[in-house]
């Protein structure tokens, strides 16, 4: 474990940190400098990687959910993240609430409209006619399949390994460290080195996305409410800018005083807001959207997760870029930050535990979640036809905020929707400056201020090329770098399970039950055959063991 006390060159992995950081800033400058070539470089790139990787991408998240599911019914559910005996650092409600802010907060914000009135107007190729009561069904199942439990089985194998790792093996929290037994001491060479450069890449591209998100959605927001005329990329360049400075100033303060109030006072927030949907919206179908949504999810779900670009034509191909597959490389882009900041949170729980309260308890909030504002929406468009435009187009940046203008107290609502985005912009990437520090200061759990500092402006200024390149259409441009980001990271990810299963095998809980059950099945064995089952069992020293 890392010194707290040390020196800040003691403490930073040189190698890892310079190395990643100038590759980093070079992108930054490439943006600057010269954005047409960047921009066509990352569509070029995207497009490869969806046409010849697209297929893996579909295959692992379903992977992943298989076997995190399998690791909490197994005999290795029982097995804690920590001592025997250790205490959960954070209360339940804290511990949901960070890992929920953290994870996916500012995407709900941006997509809780828009993804599902998007796929009403324009459902996915070869299922239903648009504005239909059969494409409001296959909105909703196809919104939950992309925010229910793939995303959080994807984090949840990086953080259970994380979380396995540092606080039962007592090894640094690095992504490296998960690979011990497979490569023993090599993970502390060029080998694990290579293994956290690509983790923070993943996991710079992946929040800088989400940030841009941020942006545009409070960009619409500042131009709905009259406060500007049009949200170029200027406005959308001095918010990054400003919310940046909010969130390294909540990073430095660390986790406890900074993500965890943070996350508290936005779940409290965002409470009040689908509170207020809940209420004013159409209650009823609301209500009845939560059955039928989890009911089509379920029974769409083999269909859903087999779509590759062999289920249609180039048809089928631009939807998956830019829904499923985008979806898939995202969650895989934020693994390495999420997944390490809910170890961080997670000291103390058992896997079992750890798996429920990841899979199960955000899967059903967000079925909630866009049950109330994507229903709310799709009531709004059958009854006005104003919120999807000519050919089914929805405008994904103001969406949530044309919809509110439909309800009452719209100046009130709509300014709360911009604190709810600022929020998870600064809890969410606070928690990626503190991962990205950690994994450039050899596993540090609190890295040292100047490195968080580094990383968080890093991070702005790609949030920020990111958009510019995208051009007029800024979502394209988010999306195209994050799918190309996260391919080597899901390569990590796939030998990470085989890692981690490995680890577990040695565990001493799974090493004294087989050993018991063993021993009290050759003791039962002995008693029927000897004694034709009118037996005791009986526990002394063995031989072995008679010194004192």
């Amino acid at each position: 474990m890392i010194d707290q006390k040390q020196s800040w060159r003691q403490r930073v992995d040189p190698i890892v940190f310079f190395i990643t950081g100038a590759i980093a800033i070079g992108f930054v400058v490439w943006g600057l400098v010269s954005t047409p070539s960047l921009g066509s470089a990352s569509s070029s790139a995207q497009d490869w990687v969806i046409t010849n990787t697209g297929w893996f991408f579909v295959l692992m998240s379903t992977f992943f959910v298989l076997f995190v599911i399998w690791l909490a019914a197994s005999k290795y559910g029982s097995i804690p993240l920590g001592e025997e005996g250790e205490k959960p650092e954070f209360s339940a409600v804290s511990w949901i609430a960070m890992m929920f802010s953290a994870g996916m907060g500012i995407g709900l914000m941006f997509w809780g409209v828009a993804e599902p009135l998007s796929h009403y107007a324009s459902p996915p190729p070869g299922t239903s006619k648009g504005q239909t009561d059969e494409a409001m069904q296959t909105a909703m199942a196809t919104t939950m399949f992309h925010w229910a439990l793939h995303p959080w089985a994807i984090y949840a194998v990086v953080g259970i390994a994380i979380a396995y790792g540092t606080f039962r093996k007592g090894r640094a929290q690095l992504i490296s460290s998960v690979f011990r037994p497979l490569i023993g001491a090599r993970t502390e060479g060029p080998i694990g080195r290579v293994i956290d450069i690509l983790a923070i890449f993943a996991t710079l591209f992946g929040s800088a996305a989400s940030l841009g998100l941020g942006a545009l959605q409070i960009g619409s927001g500042l131009q709905f409410n009259g406060w500007v005329d049009s949200p170029g990329k200027v406005v959308l360049v001095a918010v990054i800018v400003l919310l940046t400075i909010a969130f390294i100033a909540s990073a430095v303060s660390g986790v406890a005083k900074g993500i965890q109030l943070l996350s508290n006072v936005n779940m409290v927030l965002a409470l009040v807001l689908a509170g207020f949907v809940f209420v004013a919206g159409p209650t009823l179908l609301i209500l009845n959207l939560l059955p039928t949504a989890l009911g089509d999810y379920a029974s769409q779900m083999t269909e859903m997760a087999s779509r590759t670009a062999a289920s249609g034509d180039s048809a089928m191909k631009d939807w998956l870029a830019g829904w499923t597959i985008f979806y898939w490389a995202w969650w895989v882009s934020w693994t390495p930050f999420v997944g390490m900041f809910i170890a961080r949170i997670s000291r103390g729980r058992t896997i079992r535990q750890f798996v429920t309260g990841v899979l199960i308890v955000p899967s059903l909030v967000s079925l909630v979640w866009f049950a109330i504002f994507g229903g709310t929406a799709i009531d709004v468009q059958r009854k006005t036809g104003e919120l999807v435009g000519n050919g089914g187009s929805v405008n994904t940046d103001s969406a949530l905020f044309a919809m509110l203008e439909q309800l009452p107290i719209t100046s009130v609502t709509t300014v709360l929707v911009m604190v709810l985005v600022g929020i998870f912009f600064v809890s969410g990437a606070d928690a990626a400056s503190i991962v990205m520090g950690t994994l450039s200061e050899k596993g540090s759990i609190e890295p040292s201020k100047r490195t968080v500092i580094f990383w968080g402006t890093v991070m702005g200024g790609v949030a920020a090329i990111m958009l510019v390149i995208g051009g007029d259409d800024a979502l394209n441009g988010l999306q195209a770098i994050t799918i190309v980001a996260a391919v080597p990271f899901v390569l990590v990810m796939a030998v990470m399970c085989v890692a981690l299963v490995k680890d577990l095998r040695t565990d001493p809980m799974v090493i004294r039950g087989q050993l018991g059950k063993e021993m009290v099945e050759g003791a039962v064995a002995t008693g029927v055959e000897e004694h034709d089952g009118d037996f005791v069992l009986v526990v002394e020293r063995s031989e072995a063991d008679t010194t004192p």
